[in-house]
């Protein structure tokens, strides 16, 4: 199956990009359905879906940079897969360029820098320590970018750095002023944050990939692609991430929705 393709950087990517969310058990939903995740997702249902993914031209695998899902890709890649991995740092790591390293020699075709850390350092008036984490992922080679939930961080990030791409989440579903990972369990997704993020996308000059775009599951999918395709623009991707206990199709179904609410926008 051939989908259409943006560019980042040198990388030719898949419209629609393959999010990694569920495969590490963050559903953004109750601490029950976290662990439902993490149990369905063995490593033999991560690589079915890895491959299902391929099959519908979906070349590129947003997932974060440890160990499990490093293990994994190697499994994956070793018999036969090739689809790509944006690599999204971690914030439990102690370090950032220890991280960022781990993942190019793992791997990874891009990396960018996790949104919940760099909205924490917003917060913190840290923004300083982002141009060197943005030089070591280009030192690795990686095309680079960053990620955040708030507008603003990325306006900062627009005039102050040189990045490839945007990780834009239409939702801020709970303040990272305190630490990076937020408070999972307690979280809202107000109409009003996703439209200051597609507000603040138009302004980028750099390709934005679209993401948390059915609020981790309680947006109706066939309304909030409709959506995602009135702001999606040439240059931008959306991300999605699936959950396919009880429904084994909805990649598919996720993939044909966006297509049709982009060939009808």
């Amino acid at each position: 199956m051939s989908i259409a393709s943006i560019q980042i950087g040198d990388l030719t990517v898949s419209r629609m990009i393959l999010g990694g969310n569920p495969f590490s058990g963050f559903s953004h939903q109750s601490a029950e359905k976290d662990r439902a995740m993490r149990r369905y997702y063995t490593t033999a249902r991560i690589k079915q879906t890895l491959r299902q993914a391929e099959e519908l031209g979906i070349n590129t695998f947003l997932g974060r940079a440890d160990h499990h899902i490093q293990r994994v890709l190697f499994e994956y890649w070793d018999e036969g897969g090739a689809i790509q991995w944006f690599a999204q740092t971690c914030p439990e790591y102690g370090s950032i360029d220890n991280n960022i390293g781990e993942a190019a020699d793992a791997g990874a075709s891009a990396c960018y820098l996790h949104g919940g850390w760099m909205d924490f350092v917003f917060a913190q008036d840290r923004l300083d320590e982002v141009p060197g984490a943005i030089a070591r992922i280009r030192d690795a080679g990686l095309p680079a970018g960053i990620a955040a939930h708030r507008p603003e961080v990325l306006a900062w990030g627009e005039e102050h750095l040189d990045v490839d791409f945007y990780m834009c989440s239409y939702y801020n579903p709970s303040p990272r002023d305190e630490r990076p990972e937020g408070n999972r369990q307690v979280e809202r997704y107000g109409a009003e944050d996703r439209a200051a993020m597609v507000a603040a996308i138009r302004h980028l000059s750099k390709p934005a990939i679209h993401y948390k775009v059915l609020a981790a599951g309680r947006n109706d999918p066939q309304q909030a692609f409709v959506f995602v395709a009135q702001h999606l623009r040439s240059q931008d991707a959306v991300c999605i991430g699936v959950y396919t206990e009880h429904q084994p199709h909805m990649l598919r179904e996720d993939l044909e929705l966006l297509e049709r609410s982009i060939a009808t926008a």
